[in-house]
């Protein structure tokens, strides 16, 4: 039990969650990070989406990586990748269907996220499953993490609602001076953020900083 939780596996769950986050340090995930934080509800399911599958994909990945031919790896990392993103997209058709359909492509497009190719291909090809699944749980922690900071600010500001109920759109707030900003609700105010998030992450930890 000792080595189930070991520095080396705390380590492995816990940096991707801060000092080696994959959208402000690796700049992975970008593209759903803009599309999808218009809302705090989507951005949340999308984070918890990635996370689950990240995590059972590099479990599943680690327990055949023995058996998986050198020339064929992307290939089968493909497949399972798509099985599960199939599976948890018909699920959230089952069970959160409104959701799903604000969600629209970016489910399908979890296929071809770079973090879960990335963590497939240098970390559960080269690791055990409990390593694995502790490592594709803190990538997806760490991306989702993200999603739900840059959502809650849009969506504050944009709408003045935070998952639908009403936050600022009250006349006292209002006869304050208070104007939802529309911008807030575009995607270049998400990458904006993303960056405002960056900048501060790196300014905090002078190690993240490249040296010229």
């Amino acid at each position: 039990m000792g080595n189930l939780f070991s520095a080396k596996n705390k380590e492995v769950f816990s940096a991707p969650i801060s000092m080696n986050n994959p959208v402000t340090v690796q700049v992975l995930g970008i593209c759903s990070a803009l599309a999808v934080t218009s809302k705090l509800e989507p951005a949340i399911v999308m984070g918890l989406s990635v996370t689950i599958i990240t995590a059972f994909s590099n479990v599943v990945i680690s327990l055949i990586r023995k058996t998986i031919p050198n020339r064929i790896r992307i290939i089968v990392q493909l497949v399972v990748v798509a099985a599960l993103v199939t599976i948890v997209s018909e699920l959230l058709k089952a069970f959160a269907y409104d959701v799903s359909v604000q969600l629209s492509v970016y489910v399908g497009l979890i296929i071809t996220n770079c973090i879960l190719m990335g963590r497939l291909e240098a970390f559960a090809m080269a690791n055990g499953p409990w390593e694995s699944c502790l490592d594709g749980l803190g990538n997806g922690l760490g991306y989702a993490k993200i999603l739900v900071m840059v959502a809650f600010i849009r969506e504050l500001l944009g709408s003045g609602t935070l998952l639908g109920y009403n936050i600022l759109n009250y006349d006292a707030v209002k006869e304050a001076g208070y104007v939802n900003n529309g911008l807030m609700l575009m995607p270049p105010m998400a990458l904006i953020i993303v960056a405002c998030i960056i900048w501060y992450q790196r300014a905090k930890h002078k190690e993240l900083q490249e040296n010229d």
